[in-house]
């Protein structure tokens, strides 16, 4: 196998709410990581133009990366405007099979913004093609199909605010220092919180939510996990193989 895993999402900041302190376990145990977005975040902002806030969002999202030694890529679609077509998926396809991921992490397929639904769905299709030779892109093909992982939604909850259970668990007690400092690099979204969603709790609600997890499984903090499970799809949990913090609960 591989040891590369793969975060893809729709916006910067994405990631380091819902994952990242797994991705610093798995980077601990010898794994490269990439994290890679969809949009540049173009719309996030109350003050600068889109040119200028996707050039200050993509270098948070570098440097939010590097505390992880880890490579950010930009498909450079749209917010608000991501679409699940032709060029998505190629390009979607076309990355996962440039870094060679054998774990991919993703938005829940149900989330409160179409943007993380979309890509969730994007990315489900990409895994599945990796191995599709008729595809009509440059790189190599490769099998198996990657382990997809779907992260919580924001606030482990649907639209109409029931809640989604995670049925995998990572105790991420010991990595929430590296979570907590590579959210502060996205400086220009604690702005934007604050203008857009009235919410000035940037860093504390992601550990709020951290620690409603950990609850579940008796830990401090955890990030919560379900695995695609499809015809196609790898059927063994890999990151209980991987990680002693994981948890599963039915």
């Amino acid at each position: 196998m591989n040891k590369t895993v793969l975060g893809i999402f729709a916006h910067p900041d994405d990631a380091e709410f819902v994952c990242t302190g797994t991705l610093a376990l798995l980077k601990n145990a010898g794994w490269a990581v990439h994290i890679a977005t969809m949009a540049p975040g173009d719309k996030g902002t109350n003050e600068f133009t889109r040119e200028e806030i996707s050039k200050i969002r993509k270098s948070e999202a570098t440097e939010s990366a590097k505390l992880l030694d880890a490579t950010y890529h930009c498909l450079e679609f749209e917010d608000l405007y991501i679409m699940y077509d032709r060029e998505s998926i190629n390009k979607t396809t076309s990355l996962i099979r440039k870094v060679g991921a054998s774990i991919v992490f993703t938005h829940s397929p149900k989330d409160y913004m179409i943007d993380h639904e979309t890509t969730s769905k994007i990315v489900q299709t990409a895994c599945f093609s990796t191995g599709i030779k008729n595809i009509e892109i440059p790189e190599t093909p490769y099998e198996p199909v990657p382990y997809l992982y779907y992260c919580d939604s924001m606030e482990a909850k649907d639209i109409l605010g029931r809640p989604i259970p995670a049925s995998i668990f990572v105790d991420i007690s010991d990595e929430m220092h590296i979570k907590e400092k590579m959210l502060a690099c996205h400086v220009s979204q604690r702005k934007w919180m604050l203008a857009h969603h009235k919410m000035d709790e940037y860093i504390l609600s992601m550990k709020r939510y951290c620690q409603k997890r950990g609850q579940e499984i008796d830990v401090k903090y955890a990030e919560g996990f379900r695995q695609h499970l499809g015809h196609g799809y790898p059927q063994d949990n890999v990151l209980g193989e991987l990680l002693k913090e994981v948890k599963i609960k039915n």
